[in-house]
């Protein structure tokens, strides 16, 4: 990698001295200067290369290209915002200076700002439409803005320049796949490969697109291919391991898992597939080894206490497949499969009680599984039918529960948002010393009226987490339940109570059908609908963590040239956003409802109608510092770094200690 970054540096000041203005002879002075900042571009000491332009400008303050090149050490130390500000400063120096607006397109397109790095590679093209670069960059930064047919366009006028270049195929066949065109597809990844025979990345593209059509023996010869070329191209191991399972080669599979946990000792999906695969086989000490591994990798998966039940049953582990399957209940309390094989357990420990009660359970989850057909998002592990150890690609990920992570915990390594959670009402015991240093929120006249109506002592409007013990909670929920019970008729009140106990003991299905049960008693208060719109997006979000069918496509050292395309199943937040909508409907003036409705759609991936919402709640409350907090990383998430840490300073005056944090990692250099 050193040598490619090397190499494009190299490649970037060659452009720069083909781009060159005439310009009169300056002092040798200001020349060796110059060259000394070149050559420490060219070692890659990008620090003192910055050191030594400092010292040029302080004297030349007018030198565009002492501007431009700062602006690539930047962009090589990953200070995008510095590099697209020296690059800016060189173009108001030099208008038609055509390097400076092709690079700072290309830091633009890095920083996902591709509206306007498009309208560089515009100008760019305009000035110098000679120069083919600039169409390949502008095709992979239309590729990443899902332009795919105008990114297309890009590739074959660049093609038509360098006919030797095999990501320009790899691209145009990835936009191809993108538009369902499998046979252009494979026609690009083919030519990749005929124009560079060496280059594992195309082998394995063409390989993946054979075993997506079952041809798996010909995607065996590619990735054969492919790990020739590049023994460490992990990629193509765990792609042929893949297709070694799909033709029941287990042995061979294991073998390619081994040489991906090889390359990478964190992989929590090679461990796991690989512990399915020697589980299937029968070699169920080291199977068990690899679970334990992928536990200890990612502890709040479902899948792997299920999984690692399963096998703890077939060595006979009764009593640890017992605990995996409470973990994997206690994590998802909707699985019902979880529930029909710890009552076979139970029953074979004599615990008859512990049994009938599992199967109580599992058969009511199955039956609110089978009324709910429509929206199987919500239902999931409630399908008998299900397969739950099925390998997965190498593209996914046994993520963790991601909705109700704390403010401190920054921006996940998963590239989700940790926001800070929904205002909902819930049970929480308010300490004597606060330690988050959160100002309490004033609450309206109407939120304190809703409360003392209720008259539980524990009840408060609030975005934190319960601290109360389990145990409390599920003995909170059983006198609410034995209250129910005394209650001739219904009770919206109660109904509400009850809707808020189950969703904090995790029993998300009978709290939205608890909560709906009390709209149908006073369909006109905004409170109750409030609830039952957190309750489903934490539901459906925690479902959504368990389905990672997704893809991220890298190639290239070079920043401006790699690729992310990522599609996920998306769940819908329809309903969630629909009674929030609801809440706004019958109480306009509630700034949490605002609040609520952009956490769903930023986790929605709306993240501008996210904007507008936290803009909304603070207009409403100008001291919603958990608004501010959230909106200020919407604001990063869509690289208005800027702006996003403006917001994010004003959480920390208002309390948010996490805002700090996040600002230290976000930090801007002053210019």
């Amino acid at each position: 990698m050193a040598t490619m970054r090397r190499l494009i540096t190299i490649i970037m000041l060659l452009f720069v001295l083909s781009l060159s203005t005439n310009r009169s002879e300056a002092q040798y002075n200001r020349n060796y200067i110059y060259w000394m900042g070149q050559q420490k571009m060219v070692n890659n000491n990008y620090h003192e290369a910055i050191e030594v332009l400092n010292l040029l400008l302080r004297h030349e303050a007018k030198d565009f290209d002492a501007y431009f090149l700062r602006g690539i050490a930047k962009y090589n130390l990953d200070d995008l915002l510095g590099a697209d500000a020296d690059f800016s400063q060189a173009i108001a120096l030099n208008p038609v200076f055509t390097g400076a607006y092709y690079y700072r397109a290309i830091t633009r397109s890095r920083l996902g700002n591709y509206d306007d790095a498009l309208n560089d590679f515009r100008q760019t093209i305009e000035l110098r439409p000679d120069l083919p670069d600039p169409y390949y960059s502008r095709g992979v930064t239309r590729l990443l803005n899902q332009q795919f047919e105008a990114a297309i366009a890009d590739f074959d006028l660049f093609i038509r320049f360098e006919k030797r270049h095999v990501a320009a195929y790899i691209n145009r066949g990835i936009c191809y796949l993108n538009l369902k065109d499998t046979v252009r597809a494979y026609e690009n990844y083919d030519l990749a490969i005929r124009t560079n025979r060496e280059d594992p990345d195309a082998y394995n593209r063409r390989g993946a697109l054979l075993m997506a059509q079952e041809r798996y023996e010909e995607a065996i010869a590619d990735l054969d291919m492919a790990v020739s070329c590049d023994s460490t191209f992990l990629p193509a191991f765990f792609n042929r391991a893949l297709v070694h399972n799909y033709l029941d080669r287990p042995m061979l599979s294991i073998a390619d898992l081994d040489r991906v946990i090889a390359i990478d000792s964190l992989s929590s999906i090679g461990y796991f597939n690989r512990a399915l695969i020697r589980f299937d086989i029968g070699d169920y000490n080291r199977a068990l080894e690899d679970f334990d591994m992928v536990a200890r990798l990612s502890p709040d998966n479902v899948l792997v206490y299920y999984n690692r039940a399963l096998l703890h049953t077939r060595l006979g582990n009764l009593r640890a497949a017992i605990d995996d399957y409470s973990r994997a209940i206690e994590l998802y309390p909707d699985f019902a499969n979880a529930y029909l094989n710890r009552s076979i357990l139970r029953r074979s420990q004599r615990d008859v009680r512990g049994a009938e009660s599992d199967e109580r359970i599992a058969n009511r989850k199955i039956a609110q599984h089978r009324a709910r057909l429509r929206d199987s998002s919500y239902s999931i592990f409630s399908d008998t039918s299900a397969r739950f150890d099925k390998l997965l690609s190498l593209e996914s990920k046994l993520v963790e529960r991601n909705f109700e992570r704390i403010a401190s915990s920054s921006v996940a390594e998963s590239g989700d948002l940790a926001l800070i959670p929904m205002y909902r009402f819930t049970l929480i015991r308010e300490d004597s010393v606060r330690i988050d240093r959160r100002e309490v929120r004033y609450r309206t006249q109407r939120v304190r009226d809703f409360e003392e109506r209720v008259a539980n002592r524990y009840l408060s409007l609030d975005c934190r987490e319960s601290n109360l013990s389990p145990d409390s909670l599920l003995a909170i929920d059983a006198q609410i339940e034995a209250r129910q019970h005394a209650t001739l008729e219904a009770d919206w009140l109660l109904l509400f109570e009850r809707g808020v106990s189950q969703a904090l003991i995790k029993q998300y299905t009978s709290a939205v059908n608890t909560l709906g049960e009390a709209i149908q008693l006073n369909p006109t208060n905004p409170f109750l609908y409030l609830n039952r719109a957190t309750t489903r997006a934490e539901m459906i979000d925690f479902i959504s963590s368990m389905d990672n069918s997704y893809s991220t496509i890298n190639y290239g050292s070079d920043p401006a040239k790699r690729l992310n395309n990522t599609s996920k199943r998306t769940y819908s937040y329809d309903e969630a956003i629909e009674d929030i909508n609801k809440v706004i409907k019958l109480y306009p003036e509630f700034a949490e409802a605002y609040y609520n409705r952009g956490n769903l759609m930023a986790i929605s991936g709306d993240l501008p109608a996210a904007y507008d919402d936290y803009s909304r709640a603070i207009e409403l409350d100008g001291s919603f510092g958990e608004a501010y907090y959230n909106r200020g990383l919407v604001q990063i998430y869509m690289k208005d770094t800027r702006k996003g840490c403006m917001d994010l300073s004003k959480a920390g005056e208002l309390g948010i200690v996490a805002a700090y944090d996040l600002l230290r990692e976000f930090r801007i250099a002053e210019y």
